[in-house]
């Protein structure tokens, strides 16, 4: 048996850095994509074994559907990583109702209800590892990008209360959450220079590091419930607005 691993947004950005780190250690990639299938179709082609799979996450009940579809079909599906989410602009004075409403299905209630459907049908003898992509705002928060940030407080939430309530001792439910590592929102090339380096270290934390993270807790070392940060410290340092404000100097 091939251990298998779903990655949502795999196709592009950190979910396909996800993608080639775990097919280079062995795994078999199940790549989800919501509207990018060309990006996911030729990065499976690149893969030494994946494929992809459709869904748009805004339906919960289609999410859940096809964790059951892709449960019965494979052996030994070890790792679900829940690395797809929006990230749209409102903040603490402006709340945008159908920005919060869709920060709240797609990075929240969407991926805990797929932990669910997976821990619940998924197959495999060496136990099951949720891993819910988080981020360093958590331990740093901010005013920007309000529905965005409270969207993943609550999947954080979820991470400790489904940990807590797994049925098989064997099963792993974690949290990772990374830093400013590429370019967001409106961001250029150039000012992700300055912004990726507001951080202890003062360094560019490559994505491949936040991939690297995620091959580790698939092997399911740590506690149950716990969150790995892979952000040079930046949630270690309090910062008043986010690093995209603070690079052009609006602080």
């Amino acid at each position: 048996m091939t251990r298998a691993v779903l990655i949502t947004g795999g196709a592009k950005r950190i979910g396909a850095v996800f993608a080639r780190r775990f097919a280079a250690a062995g795994w078999h990639v199940v790549i989800h994509y919501g509207r990018s299938g060309d990006a996911a179709q030729a990065l499976a082609a690149q893969l030494p074994s994946a494929h992809t799979i459709q869904c748009d996450l805004v339906d919960g009940a289609a999410a859940t559907a096809m964790v059951a579809d892709l449960a019965a079909r494979l052996d030994d599906w070890r790792v679900l990583v829940n690395s797809a989410s929006v990230f749209r602009l409102d903040n603490v004075a402006a709340l945008d109702p159908g920005t919060f409403g869709e920060a709240m299905t797609i990075n929240a209630a969407t991926p805990a209800r797929m932990a669910q459907a997976f821990l619940e049908h998924a197959r495999s003898p060496h136990g099951r590892r949720v891993i819910d992509v988080l981020d360093q705002k958590l331990a740093n928060p901010n005013p920007d990008f309000f529905s965005y940030t409270m969207s993943k407080h609550a999947l954080a939430a979820s991470v400790t209360m489904q940990a807590m309530a797994a049925k098989d001792p064997r099963d792993r439910v974690y949290g990772l959450a990374p830093g400013a590592m590429l370019p967001s929102h409106d961001q250029a090339g150039a000012e992700h220079e300055v912004s990726g380096r507001l951080n202890l270290l003062e360094r560019l934390t490559d994505p491949t590091e936040l991939a690297d993270g995620a091959l580790f807790l698939a092997n399911g070392w740590l506690a149950s419930g716990s969150t790995l940060y892979v952000d040079s410290g930046q949630h270690l340092l309090a910062q008043p607005r986010d690093v995209l404000y603070l690079a052009r100097g609006e602080h």
